[in-house]
């Protein structure tokens, strides 16, 4: 009996054994909320593979749908279009979203502000600028931007902008929150590993098949091609956010495209901002937050929230890391 037992189980092992290594690591790239997504999934076969990227595909455009302020149907744009008018009735779904985001608000002093889409556009990062905005100028451009104007009905399920001319958006939250989402509707289908990575918002599960960590770079800002360090990524998400790529140059000063909402200028003092977290959506936020809040209120804002961390590059090119997290440089 003993001698069967062990048999079995020995079979089952072997059989496991074989399935780890019959799956393999597939791949898609497209283009999604107008930024280049990249999914990844463990599956045995090329077909199973690419009926789960489709259906991540299927449930990113859903989202896009919900919360494009570009789509002159979604509800995002029946909220801006009825600011200071009347309160728009939304789904459940994007009801929550503003929610969570009017908290993150809360938490960051207003360093992240989904009403920043009320902000007028003064500085341009696609295009030679030849000098700087006037003070009163950048002053007008925030006139409408504040979260504490986004007033929420909970009961009758309402959103309603308070002044004429605000409007939200959702480019510091809208990927994060995509990628979570499709990551949901994976793991729902029993799709056991795998990456979502939208524009540098990623979020993984599970293993490799050889049974290792997913492992992300940490590349140096100012050298893209040489990686500061590794981390592993298993069942997390993890964000960075760089002015190394977009930023403008007026009489030798260097100015970055992320703009403090609640000054209308540019944020100063650091190259890039990692957040890991469960979700990559909080990630997506928090990035964008300590880099306006600079390196010192950033890092101790992070250091008080439960199962997040951080790593800072600042304009010194010098790494600085929230208390709880542990990286080998390179």
């Amino acid at each position: 009996m003993k001698n069967i037992l062990l048999l079995h189980i020995s079979l089952i092992l072997l059989f496991l054994s074989s399935s780890l290594k019959s799956q393999e690591i597939y791949t898609k790239k497209i283009v999604l909320m107008g930024s280049d997504f990249e999914i990844t999934v463990v599956e045995n076969n090329f077909a199973d593979a690419n009926y789960f990227i489709d259906l991540a595909i299927k449930e990113i455009s859903r989202i896009e749908s919900l919360i494009s302020s570009w789509d002159k149907n979604s509800q995002t744009s029946l909220i801006n279009n009825s600011a200071g008018i009347k309160p728009v009735q939304v789904d459940k779904e994007l009801f929550d979203l503003i929610y969570r985001s009017i908290r993150i608000s809360d938490l960051t002093q207003g360093a992240f502000d989904i009403s920043y889409a009320s902000m007028d556009k003064l500085w341009y990062f696609d295009k030679e600028m030849k000098k700087l905005p006037t003070s009163q100028q950048i002053a007008q451009s925030v006139s409408k931007v504040g979260f504490q104007n986004i007033v929420l009905d909970e009961k009758e399920r309402t959103v309603f902008l308070k002044q004429k001319g605000m409007k939200i958006g959702f480019g510091a939250i809208g990927k994060g929150y995509a990628a979570d989402k499709a990551k949901d509707i994976l793991i729902e289908n029993n799709v056991r590993s795998g990456i979502i990575n939208a524009s540098g918002d990623l979020t993984a599960w599970g293993q490799k098949p050889s049974g290792e960590d997913w492992m992300v770079a940490i590349v140096n800002p100012l050298n893209k091609t040489k990686v500061f360090s590794w981390l592993p990524i298993k069942n997390s998400s993890i964000v960075t956010s760089g002015n190394y790529e977009k930023f403008i140059n007026i009489d030798g000063k260097f100015y970055s495209h992320i703009i403090d909402p609640r000054t209308g200028y540019p944020s100063e003092g650091i190259l890039s901002v990692t957040i890991i977290s469960e979700k990559a959506e909080l990630a997506d936020a928090l990035a964008t937050s300590v880099f306006v809040l600079g390196t010192d209120i950033g890092i101790d804002m992070i250091n008080q929230l439960k199962n997040v961390d951080c790593i800072i590059i600042n304009s010194d090119n010098k790494i600085i890391k929230s208390n709880n997290i542990q990286i080998n440089e390179i």
